[in-house]
């Protein structure tokens, strides 16, 4: 699970400019290297500033081969929850659930179940995205007319920069600094990425928001 706390605005300035990252790869020994590893966690002010986006990142350093064939786990919800009380309960939740090549997202809505087990609620507001082909020269994206929740699914260029080796050493307490501009460790690999943009409106157009993703998988 990785946790962002966000501040939305009416105001440009107030936001432009504003990306908050959560991270790990292979971090999580329970999911390490599986379907529902989540590497990253993006949430920043959209280009159109009257909305925001949600960026999961999951089965990270994958290779140009491997990216050829790797899919999303039909088994494996990724969902996007935002607390927009400050009591870091969800208050809304966005599902994004793989099926047939497609992803399917709900929401976003108040769920009636909140915590680690998650029920998906059929009536919410749902947009059906294809899931983008790593051949594909272009994302697919399908835009919802009702909600105007945009959503893309597929495989990405690994957009973290972390220099691992020079981190070792930092740890290790044989450098003192990282190099600038160092070398990135995930260069030339890819993720699997669901990206939501959705009105601000729809999570709360000001103050501050908690969100967090999490990858769940079906029993």
């Amino acid at each position: 699970m990785k946790k962002l706390k966000l501040i939305l605005g009416t105001s440009v300035l107030a936001i432009a400019g504003l990306l908050t990252i959560a991270a790990d790869h292979i971090d999580a020994p329970a999911v390490a290297g599986g379907t529902s590893d989540i590497t990253d966690f993006y949430a920043f002010q959209g280009e159109d500033t009257n909305n925001v986006v949600f960026v999961a990142n999951l089965q990270g350093l994958m290779s140009p081969s491997a990216t050829a064939g790797a899919a999303f786990d039909e088994n494996v919800m990724v969902e996007f929850n935002i607390d927009t009380t400050g009591d870091n309960v969800e208050d809304l939740v966005i599902q994004a659930i793989p099926k047939n090549g497609k992803m399917y997202v709900y929401g976003p809505y108040a769920p009636n179940h909140t915590g680690l087990s998650s029920i998906v609620d059929e009536s919410a507001a749902l947009t059906i995205v294809d899931v983008t082909p790593y051949t594909s020269a272009s994302p697919i994206t399908t835009t919802n007319t009702s909600t105007g929740l945009i959503a893309f699914a597929g495989p990405r260029d690994d957009p973290f920069f972390m220099d691992f080796s020079r981190y070792g050493e930092i740890i290790g307490g044989t450098a003192t600094a990282f190099n600038n501009p160092g070398v990135d460790t995930f260069a030339g690999t890819n993720v699997m990425s669901v990206v939501i943009e959705v009105p601000k409106s729809l999570v709360g157009s000001t103050g501050t928001i908690n969100t967090w993703v999490e990858s769940k998988r079906k029993l």
